[in-house]
């Protein structure tokens, strides 16, 4: 499974981010993948975002839950995130990332990431 995720780079404060994680490999309506949004942002560890499972179902951080939204088009294979009323502290790298666990076997995948910048 191969994820790429895709974005603007640079967005001003107070403005919405959209980004893409495009999948290759597999189906995001294949049993038991989650798809998470992860963010890294500079000198700091990595911070779970949110996740659409196989079914369509969300979750979300309790630090974002109130800014961050996670979608997906099946046709496309596509997972997004969106996120508004972005601040310079959301500069990060942004990372998809895939999970699934079946009864024998745990896979993992990463994107390589991409990189927003917050910044008037």
């Amino acid at each position: 499974v191969q994820l790429q995720e895709s974005g603007p780079g640079l967005v001003k404060p107070s403005q919405t981010l959209s980004l893409t994680c495009t999948v290759s490999g597999d189906s995001i309506t294949t049993n038991y993948y989650w798809w998470s949004w992860i963010r890294q942002p500079p000198g700091k560890g990595l911070e779970w975002m949110g996740v659409i499972g196989y079914s369509g179902s969300t979750g979300y951080s309790s630090a974002l839950k109130s800014r961050a939204s996670i979608s997906r088009d099946n046709a496309k294979n596509t997972v997004y995130l969106q996120m508004n009323s972005l601040k310079p502290e959301d500069t990060a790298v942004y990372y998809c990332n895939a999970f699934r666990i079946t009864s024998v076997a745990r896979f993992e995948y990463w994107g390589q990431g991409t990189q927003v910048t917050v910044s008037s």
